[in-house]
């Protein structure tokens, strides 16, 4: 699964600047990457870890702008179509390996 974040925060004073640098760095540092200006993507390997981030992204949310969640398959994100621009290393489908115990 793939978490999709997006958002639109004002960046009008240095304050709203700052704070819109810190949820950005925030993203980096809980592992979501950039694929369009103001669009993160994580890999999620199932529900549970989509909750995790979920409640994590809440606490992290500044108080203006619009930020959007959107979780979709890896099946749906590989239908994404590139239509300008190159496709980036991380655009590649993940490949989970199931761990098996004997």
């Amino acid at each position: 699964m793939r978490m999709l974040i997006m958002f639109d925060l004002p960046t009008n004073t240095k304050d709203e600047r700052r704070v819109a640098t810190q949820f950005r760095n925030f993203l980096l540092k809980e592992g979501f990457y950039m694929i369009q200006y103001s669009v993160y993507v994580r890999i999620c390997n199932g529900l549970d870890c989509v909750e995790k981030y979920r409640k994590r992204i809440k606490t992290a949310i500044p108080a203006l702008g619009s930020v959007r969640l959107l979780t979709i398959t890896e099946k749906q994100y590989n239908g994404v179509d590139i239509l300008v621009g190159e496709a980036t290393k991380y655009d590649k489908s993940a490949q989970w390996h199931q761990l098996t115990f004997l």
